[in-house]
């Protein structure tokens, strides 16, 4: 270590970097952060995930959509909703949460440099400093990449950040649009279809794929596809985008789209959202012996050890499944395993969250890797609208799914799609984690009333469908 100004150098301060740096600090090492940008948080929770989530839930509450389904459809909390409404809450709890992240780092000894990071070496890392103050280079013995993602741009698209723009941009735009157009109907894709569609603007969704969100249970991606055109959005699947255009209008600027099928979609804005890219194009990686993929992410091993057995990478820079808390336990591991320290995970069981209107959650298995495994499956359902919490809350829409073995009656995956799936999802997790069955949540007692109730009504559903 005495060669080395650092034991572990992090770069990027987003999920995966701070939970590497906190538990290489904990651990006893000598541990820094390079951050390009001069607040933490990452694309997380600068423009990403705690924005979006966030902005989300300022359009449920003023629109008043939780609340329609009791008080009818012209319901809303404030007549003419405008971007400034929704960011007043957006910039609080960024506010918050950088600095709720600035000081986790900062109590546990990590370094916090603002500063762009590039390679020189194998072990060598130049850091150009944010504030203009210079350069400096630095040594260490293990690096983690944690750079994360950037919203990819097409090179013939005419983004301005406004009327043609991408997901990183929705926090600058300045007016909500009466129609909009979303490019892509990926994670990012759907939830701000839905998002602005609660809003009661005009969205239309393309994209190549036949079917929405192509790894969910088909049955809750059919159900979402069912409620996003029930609140108007037009999908417009297996087409391709060959072409998008700005024109000027006598009513101002609109967006042309043309589609290989010679269709065409106008609308004021159009979103383009066909994935992300890792945001690795400045750090110099040949340096370092490595070389990304054509998105920009790198390829790592289950330790999340690079082609460079000392440079670590994790979270969205390494793809599939680009969630913030999964992001967290890898950079973990790979702290972890960079200084030897034994640990472990359960990928298989890491829960999914889909911020949509209505919200998907789901873990463990879906029907059609069961029926691809061979599995002897069976499947109980419950509707929230069975259920007097989904009745107190309004949300009639809701369901939760349950899977499991017929034979030994073995919990295989649960599949849930309404209000608070994110949260109803980590008790099946539980009992996924300890094998349990399905009879588990039929001896189970839960308050009353509540959404948790939707597991025992599943498994009797599914009990019943035995024949028993």
């Amino acid at each position: 270590m005495d060669s080395f100004d650092y034991e572990l150098l992090v770069i990027g301060s987003g999920p995966a970097g701070q939970r590497g740096a906190i538990q290489a600090a904990k651990l006893g090492k000598k541990t820094a952060i390079v951050e390009r940008r001069t607040v933490v948080g990452g694309v997380c929770i600068n423009t990403g995930t705690i924005p979006s989530k966030t902005l989300r839930e300022a359009v449920l509450y003023l629109s008043g959509y939780r609340q329609r389904g009791i008080y009818g459809e012209s319901y809303t909390v404030k007549q003419r909703i405008t971007m400034e409404d929704l960011l007043f809450r957006t910039e609080h709890v960024v506010r918050h949460e950088i600095d709720v992240t600035r000081h986790q780092l900062l109590r546990n000894g990590v370094d916090l440099i603002s500063a762009e990071a590039e390679f020189t070496g194998p072990h060598t890392v130049k850091m150009k400093f944010a504030d203009g103050s210079g350069e400096r280079e630095v040594t260490a013995q293990n690096i983690l990449i944690a750079t994360g993602t950037a919203a990819t741009r097409g090179p013939d698209i005419p983004f301005d950040g406004q009327d043609v723009f991408v997901s990183d941009d929705i926090l600058g735009l300045k007016t909500l649009p009466r129609t909009l157009a979303v490019v892509g109907a990926g994670v990012i894709g759907c939830e701000y279809a839905s998002i602005f569609a609660a809003l009661g603007i005009r969205v239309t969704v393309v994209d190549m794929r036949d079917r929405l969100l192509p790894f969910v249970d088909a049955e809750i991606a059919e159900a979402l596809s069912y409620h996003l055109r029930e609140n108007r959005v037009t999908l417009r699947l297996g087409e391709q985008v060959t072409g998008i255009e700005k024109e000027e209008h006598e009513q101002g600027t609109r967006v042309r789209i043309q589609l290989a099928s010679g269709k065409q979609i106008v609308g004021q804005k159009a979103l383009y959202s066909i994935g992300r890219t890792g945001a690795t194009h400045k750090l110099n990686l040949p340096a370092a012996g490595l070389q990304p993929d054509e998105r920009g992410r790198l390829k790592v091993n289950s330790a999340y050890q690079t082609d460079a057995p000392h440079v670590y990478a994790a979270g969205d820079v390494i793809g599939f499944p680009s969630l913030a808390s999964t992001s967290m336990e890898q950079g973990r591991m790979a702290a972890c395993h960079a200084f030897g320290v034994p640990t472990s995970s359960a990928p298989a069981l890491f829960p999914y969250g889909i911020y949509t209107i209505p919200e998907i959650s789901y873990v463990g298995r879906n029907e059609e890797e069961l029926t691809e495994q061979n599995v002897p499956y069976e499947v109980g359902k419950a509707s929230y609208r069975e259920i007097a919490r989904g009745q107190i809350i309004g949300d009639s829409i809701g369901m939760l799914k349950l899977l499991f073995n017929r034979e030994t009656h073995e919990l295989l995956g649960v599949h849930i799609i309404g209000e608070s799936a994110s949260e109803l999802v980590h008790i099946g997790q539980a009992v996924l984690a300890f094998g349990g069955k399905i009879d588990y949540f039929v001896q189970n007692v839960f308050n009353y009333p509540t959404l948790a109730e939707c597991y025992k009504n599943a498994a009797f559903d599914g009990i019943n469908r035995l024949g028993y």
